[in-house]
C-alpha cells in the first residue's frame, strides 16, 4: 500500500504520459548509433536539458571515440546514508546513420515505433521522469543518480569503468532495459558474453600454377570452426557461435589471411576463463602446415548473477508494481547488458524495469504506450522503498 510520499510521486507521474511521449519522440528521432559520436552526444542534450530543468546537477565525462557519459544527481544532504540509488540506461542504438529519417517515431494506437524506442530510449524517459518526480514531490531518503551511457551496444568499452565506479558507491541500481509482456516480465539474470576475433595467417600463391606453395588461411579456419562450436554445452548454459567470416584475396589465389568473429555466452563467472582458454588452444593450434592463428578479445559483458540483494530488489519492485495494477515475474535471458557490470562489483541490481516492448534491433521494435506511466510509477516507488532497507 502506498504511503503519502509515494502517492504524491505517483500522482505527479500519472499526469505526464503526454510529456513522456514528447521526450521519447525527440530521443528516437535523433541518430545515435554507437559509432556516431556526434549523434550520441546530440541524443544526450534533451535529457540533460530536462534533468537540469528539474533541478538535478549535471556532470559529464567525455571520450574521444564515443558519446559522453552523463551523470545527473539529485542531492539529499540530510540523508544519513549518502549512497545513491542509481537509475541507469544507455542511449546508443545499433542502427545506421539516417535510420530515424527513414522511419521516424510513430504511434499507432497503444503501440509506438522507431529506432531505439524500446532499447532503450523509453527506459531513459522513465528514469528521467522518476527523478523529476522526486525533485518536485520529494523522493528517496538518499541521493538519486541518473546515469546515461553511450556505448552499451558494443559492450561499453568506454562506459564500463564509469558504470563500475558508480555502482561501487551506490546502494542499488535499477537498469531500465525494456521489460516484456505476457505477463509483465523483467530480468532476474543474464549471461555474460565475450566477443572475440580469430585471425589466421597463411601464405598467398597462385591457385593454378603454384597451389602447393600456398598455405590457405580459409582452410585452417574452416577446420577450427567445428571444434569451436563443439565447446557448446547447453546443460551449463555455454554457447559458442562463429558469427562472421571474411578472408582471402581473389578466387585464383590461395588465401593468405582469414578472420572469423566468435561469440561466447556463459552463465557462471567461473566458466569464463576455461572457455576462453579452450578457444585459444583451438585458435593457436593449426593443422594446415605453415598456418598460424591468433585470438583477440574485442569486447565483453559480465553475467548478471542472482544475489540476495538482487532478489530483495525484485521483491520490492514486484510489490510496487502490484500497487499500480500489474503483476511481475522474472526470467533469465541469454542477452547481455550493463547490469552485469554493476552486479559483478557487488551492487544489488535489478534489470529490465523499463516500459514493456520488444523487437529490439529490428525495424519492428515497439513499446506499449500504456506501460510508460505504470512502469515509471513502479520504478519511482521501488527506488523510494529501496532507500529504506
Amino acid at each position: 500500500m502506498l504511503d503519502t510520499a509515494e502517492r504524491s510521486v505517483a500522482a505527479w507521474l500519472a499526469a505526464r504520459e503526454g510529456e513522456m511521449l514528447a521526450l521519447l519522440e525527440t530521443l528516437v528521432n535523433v541518430d545515435s548509433g554507437t559509432w556516431d559520436k556526434p549523434g550520441v552526444d546530440a541524443a544526450g542534450e534533451p535529457l540533460k536539458a530536462f534533468l537540469a530543468g528539474h533541478g538535478l546537477t549535471i556532470s559529464t565525462e567525455p571520450d574521444a571515440r564515443f558519446g559522453e557519459a552523463i551523470r545527473a544527481c539529485l542531492a539529499r544532504p540530510g540523508a544519513a546514508d549518502q549512497r545513491p540509488v542509481v537509475l541507469m540506461g544507455h542511449r546508443d542504438t545499433v542502427f545506421p546513420r539516417g535510420e530515424p529519417t527513414r522511419r521516424p517515431f510513430r504511434r499507432e494506437g497503444d503501440m509506438a515505433y522507431g529506432p531505439g524506442v524500446a532499447d532503450m530510449k523509453a527506459g531513459l524517459v522513465i528514469n528521467a521522469f522518476a527523478a523529476a518526480a522526486f525533485a518536485a514531490c520529494g523522493g528517496p531518503d538518499a541521493p538519486v543518480v541518473v546515469l546515461i551511457t553511450s556505448d552499451e551496444e558494443i559492450a561499453s568499452p568506454f562506459s564500463r569503468a564509469v558504470i563500475e565506479r558508480e555502482a561501487r558507491a551506490a546502494r542499488c541500481v535499477f537498469n531500465s532495459e525494456p521489460s516484456r509482456r505476457g505477463p509483465h516480465r523483467i530480468t532476474r539474470g543474464r549471461k555474460g558474453g565475450v566477443f572475440m576475433a580469430m585471425e589466421v595467417t597463411g601464405k598467398a600463391a597462385h591457385s593454378g600454377a603454384n597451389h602447393d606453395k600456398g598455405v590457405s588461411a580459409i582452410e585452417e579456419i574452416a577446420r577450427k570452426i567445428p571444434k569451436i562450436h563443439a565447446l557448446t554445452d547447453y546443460a551449463r548454459g555455454i554457447t559458442l557461435n562463429v558469427g562472421t567470416i571474411r578472408g582471402g584475396q581473389t578466387v585464383n589465389t590461395v588465401a593468405p589471411s582469414c578472420l572469423a568473429e566468435i561469440d561466447l555466452r556463459y552463465v557462471k563467472a567461473q566458466d569464463r576463463a576455461p572457455a576462453i582458454e579452450a578457444i585459444r588452444a583451438i585458435v593457436e593450434t593449426c593443422s594446415v602446415p605453415g598456418a598460424s592463428g591468433r585470438l583477440t578479445i574485442s569486447g565483453e559483458f559480465l553475467p548478471l548473477e542472482e544475489s540476495e540483494g538482487g532478489r530483495r530488489l525484485f521483491e520490492i519492485y514486484r510489490d510496487a508494481a502490484a500497487d499500480f495494477g500489474f503483476e511481475v515475474t522474472a526470467e533469465f535471458t541469454g542477452g547481455c547488458a550493463d547490469s552485469g557490470y554493476t552486479a559483478a562489483v557487488g551492487c544489488p541490481t535489478l534489470c529490465s524495469v523499463g516500459p514493456a516492448g520488444g523487437g529490439g534491433h529490428t525495424p519492428e521494435e515497439f513499446i506499449h504506450v500504456d506501460s510508460l506511466v505504470p512502469c515509471a510509477q513502479a520504478l519511482a516507488v521501488s527506488a523510494m522503498r529501496a532507500a529504506r532497507v
